[in-house]
């Protein structure tokens, strides 16, 4: 194999094990949120702020595994 050949295998490895981690946590986020809200309704502006916020930090972490991806395909 030459150098371009695992250059992209290796970016496509980087972004895509970086975003099985936080899919799956955005996805457990979620559906907590949702039972959280589907038993007490009243309390949706307290659940769905901290839930927005984890949503986002979870997010950076697959962008983060993009830059990685994008670093090793195009600097090296």
């Amino acid at each position: 194999m030459d150098v371009n050949t695992l250059k992209t295998l290796a970016a496509g490895l980087a972004i895509g094990l970086g975003a099985v981690g936080p899919g799956i946590g955005i996805g457990l986020a979620a559906a907590g949120a949702l039972q959280a809200i589907g038993r007490n309704p009243d309390a949706s502006g307290k659940i769905m702020s901290p839930m927005i916020l984890a949503l986002a930090f979870a997010e950076a972490l697959t962008i983060y595994s993009l830059v990685v991806a994008l670093i090793i395909l195009f600097v090296s």
